[in-house]
Order: structure tokens, then sequence, then C-alpha cells
């Protein structure tokens, strides 16, 4: 497979010819949210204010390094990075990170759950003299360590995790890092964003220079939608994220809603965006009068057509699009 990640290799390397870092990550509390939604996010700062290493390391992040998901005494999922660290606000994650900040950052990462979980505690004969004295994902008897959330793997630690786990992790970097970049959100909101972060200017500048934007929606959106209603796509680099209520009446609330949005391909979001088309709430395909019969016809849009029912959120949603977004015509 091109660029796979599990290609025989030394230590140095991960991939022939492909150098990347590989990251440890604690999911206990937050694993049902971040692999499914396709994201790693953690607070800028500690509860107290002070710096976090295991947070700070989220800027340190690539397109293209390796992440080996942790949760419940298992490395349950792999993943690859696709963008670096951008500002975001805090995921929903129900019960779980009550004290942590309302703002931190966001890192996509592509996951693939394994099959075959893997224990480390099954294996510390052979991972325990690789461990690092500093910031180690373990404990020599392999318990996981209390306030690790992010941390770096050296290579010979990697190259030996990367064995147990095997051949059952096929996605390949090619496959999933595109050139997209998020949709930059407006200069009223960044000053927002900045002016309830207290960080120090030199941290602010960085937030800035981030890429910022609403990559967190789509996360959101991943939860509940897994491709294009109209098309069948799947290939989530080929897909938008397309609010249904539109961001400009979205309270901030609707605005991340997982349940304000459809993952689209770029066509067909075209037309649900400005109104040519829209769906009822058991999925039929709705076409205003306004659009063309030609156009439906170029990009094979069958109507009648039926998506599939939409849940009791997306219905809410999707009222507000058909009453102020559908064109009358």
């Amino acid at each position: 497979m091109r660029g796979s990640l599990f290609a025989p290799v030394g230590p140095a390397k991960l991939s022939a010819g492909v150098s990347m870092r590989c990251w440890w990550v604690n999911q206990n509390q937050t694993y049902r949210h971040e692999v499914p939604g396709g994201y790693l996010w953690s607070p800028v700062k500690r509860a107290d204010g002070a710096r976090n290493h295991f947070y700070d390391t989220m800027t340190e992040v690539r397109p293209g390094d390796l992440v080996f998901s942790f949760c419940d005494t298992y490395i349950k999922a792999v993943g690859i990075a696709t963008h670096e660290a951008e500002p975001s606000v805090k995921p929903n994650f129900g019960t779980a990170g009550g004290n942590w900040s309302d703002y931190g950052w966001l890192v996509q990462v592509e996951f693939q759950e394994l099959a075959h979980p893997v224990r480390p505690k099954s294996h510390m004969d052979q991972l325990a003299p690789l461990l690092p004295t500093k910031y180690s994902p373990l404990l020599p008897n392999g318990n996981g360590l209390q306030g690790v959330y992010l941390t770096e793997l050296t290579a010979p630690l990697a190259v030996a995790i990367r064995a147990l786990v095997g051949p059952q992790f096929t996605l390949a970097s090619d496959d999933v890092l595109t050139l997209d970049t998020p949709v930059s959100v407006v200069e009223g909101e960044l000053a927002a964003l900045m002016g309830k972060v207290d960080l120090t200017e030199t941290e602010k500048r960085q937030l800035v220079n981030a890429r910022v934007g609403q990559g967190l929606f789509k996360n959101n959106v991943r939860l509940n939608e897994h491709s294009c209603r109209v098309t069948g796509v799947v290939q989530l680099h080929h897909l938008r994220a397309s609010h249904i209520k539109p961001w400009k009446d979205s309270s901030n609330e609707e605005k991340l809603h997982g349940c304000n949005g459809l993952l689209l391909a770029p066509h067909v979001d075209h037309l649900f965006d400005r109104g040519f088309i829209s769906f009822e709430d058991n999925g039929d395909l709705v076409v205003s009068g306004d659009m063309e019969a030609e156009v439906l016809s170029a990009w094979s849009i069958v109507v009648p057509r039926n998506v599939g029912a939409f849940n009791g959120d997306q219905q809410h949603f999707l009222a507000h699009h058909r009453d102020h977004v559908l064109l009358a015509g």
C-alpha cells in the first residue's frame, strides 16, 4: 500500500523514505468522542493556569505523524495526523472534562480502530527497557500515568509498539493527508477567542498565526454522518461539512452542533447551501423550482430520491433549512 506506515524498517524511520514523529495519547475519558470524530483536543493550560507539557505537545504534531490511542489499558486505535494544531473551543465531552478550559488545541487525526487491541501490560518484558525516564507514556508495570495526555514516543519504543500492533493497521499516509486547510473564522470571532484565553502575547501571536477554523464542526458532524447522502462518497477529504441552519443564523452552540451539519460532496454542498435542494425528515430529496433539470442530470442527481431518514435533532435544523433557505421558485 502506498506510504504504508508498517513496512519493515529500521528504528530511525517508520516508513520507507518518510520520517515522522510518533505520539501516545491517553483517551480514557474522551475516546468515544475523539476517535470516531477524528481528532485530539486539549486545553491550552491546566485549570490553575500553569503550563502542561502534555498539552504543549499538541502544537508539535505535524501532518503524517503517527498516533497510538490508549484507553482502558489497551491500544485500541492508531491514527495519522492530518493537520497541525488549531485553536478550538472545547468539544462536548458529556460528563468528562468539566474542569477543563473552554478553549484549547484541536489536532485532526484519521484513526483506524484495531480489530485486536494491544494490551501493553502483557508485553512489559519487551517494552519496559525502552521506556524513557522523562515523559514516559507508561509506568514500568504497564499501568498508565495520571496526568499524561499526549506524549512523544522515542523511536525504539515506537517501533516496538508498532510491531505489537502488526499489519492490522492498514491506513496509509497517502490515503489521508490532504492539502485542504480549515475555513478561517472572521476577525471579530478570533478577537473574542483571544480575549477569553489567558495567554502571553507570544502565545496569542502563535494562535493568530495558526490555522484557525471550523475543524471541530466537521468532527462533530462525523459522529452522525459517514458519507455524502446524495453521492455515497465516503472519502472525507472529498467532502465538506455543510451547515443545515446557516452559520450566520446559528447560536454559538448551534454553530458547532454535530446535528446541524451534513457531509456533502462539493457540488451537492453548493446546491444545499444556496437553497436549490433540501431534504424532508424521512430523507426525500426536495428540489426547488429554480433548479435547472439539466444541471441535476449532468451531476447524476436523480429525482425522486430518498437518502435515508434523519434523526430528531437533524430534523429540527432541516425544518429551518426548508423554511428559510430552500428557494421558493
